[in-house]
Order: C-alpha cells, then structure tokens, then sequence
C-alpha cells in the first residue's frame, strides 16, 4: 500500500478566536461541528489566559479566554467590541529560513519557543496587518504538541480549510505574506479582503451551513461569496 502523501507546507494548520466565555463558546462550538472534547493547555495561563482546541482532522481549533486583566486577547476584545478572531498558526518547512525573511522585512516577533517536538515563533500583528501568526514546524511533521495527548483518537471527521482577514491595505498585506510563507502554495488558503477587523471567517471542510461565533462567521469550505 501506498504511504499518505504529505500536505504541501506551508498550511494552515490552527485557528484562534478569542471570546469572553470559554465555556458557552465552547459547548457552542462543539455542537455546530460535531467536536469532541477540547484539550485544556495549562500552559496558556503564561498569557493570564485559558483555552480550549479541538482537534478536526489534524487541524485545529482553538479559542482563548482571558482570566487576568491587560492580556493581548483582552485588550483585542475589547478593542473590537466583543469576541473575535486572534490568530492564525502555519506549519512551515524551514523555520530557520521563515525567521530569516522576517527579519528581513522588520517583522517582530512576540513570542519564541523551541521545544523536543516543536518551534515556533509568533509573529506581531500589526507588523502581519490582520493577527497574530505563528509559524511552526512541528516534529514529526503530522504531529500537534498543541492539541494535547491523544489528540488524533479526539478528532473530528471535519477540517480548517482556509479564513479571512480583513485587512486595510490588501496588496501591501499579500506582499508581507508571500514574501514571509510564500506565494507556493498554501497559505493562499487565506482571503485577504479590504478592510479593519483582523480574522473575521473561518472555512470548514465538511461543515453543511454557516454559522457566526466568536465574532467570527464559519463557512462550509466551497462557500463563495456572492
């Protein structure tokens, strides 16, 4: 039998919104896609946050809860008005050759760990203009220290396809982008769109209709908009 062939990188392997109440989020969330239980990581309390990520695929879910005050997702929340999309989380290849080209374009990076099974670095949003990304290269590659012990027996028969971002000036926006993750071929996943409201949709491989959570519309993945 033939082995699986590898997804192309760099993907889109994680999506992050963040709201107020985990929990009501949470249990919505879960009945909308028909999730199983999420995986708590007690190591977002470094950020005064909670969190809960679902495993769809071997993609994932997460959403992030403040629990102290002047975190960077309360501060988002509030700026927006209510629960909204955060972040997007990239494998990569090479992430040694990813850091490179951000350095290059004066990107900063917020946040920075190397681990046995992971690295990763988080990237500023307003340097990205739309969220925070993170780029990872997990180790073995279909591998998501994120997501918990035992994630593959939790996931869903559903997958993150692709999101949003609205964002104030599209072209400088895709040019950032290509020229940090690539213009070949999967981060074109994401739309960027004019606007100022950061990730505002999320495309789900499987999903039969669209919903709004977390200030953030989901969408079956061959939604088009009209």
């Amino acid at each position: 039998m033939a082995e699986p062939s590898q997804p192309t990188l760099p993907r889109l392997r994680q999506a992050v919104v963040a709201a107020r109440d985990l929990d009501a989020t949470a249990a919505e969330l879960r009945e909308r896609l028909g999730l199983s239980e999420p995986y708590a990581d007690p190591g977002v309390a470094h950020f005064g946050l909670r969190n809960a990520v679902f495993a769809l695929g071997d993609t994932f879910l997460e959403i992030v809860s403040p629990t102290e005050p002047d975190t960077a997702a309360g501060r988002l929340i509030d700026r927006r008005g209510g629960d909204c999309g955060y972040m997007l989380m990239f494998q990569v290849a090479d992430l040694a050759s990813a850091r490179s080209r951000v350095s290059e374009q004066g990107v900063r990076e917020v946040f920075e760990v190397s681990l046995d099974d992971i690295s990763e670095v988080h990237l500023h949003p307003a340097d990205m203009r739309g969220a925070i990304v993170s780029l990872s290269r997990p180790e073995p590659p279909e591998s998501w220290r994120w997501a918990g012990p035992g994630w593959e027996e939790r996931s869903a028969p559903v997958s993150v396809a692709g999101a949003t971002l609205d964002v104030p000036d599209r072209d400088a926006t895709s040019d950032r982008w290509e020229t940090i993750l690539g213009d070949d071929p999967q981060w074109i996943e994401i739309r960027l769109r004019e606007g100022k409201r950061g990730l505002t949709e999320i495309f789900i491989d499987g999903l039969d209709a669209e919903f709004e959570l977390a200030g953030v519309r989901f969408h079956p993945s061959d939604y088009e908009e009209e």
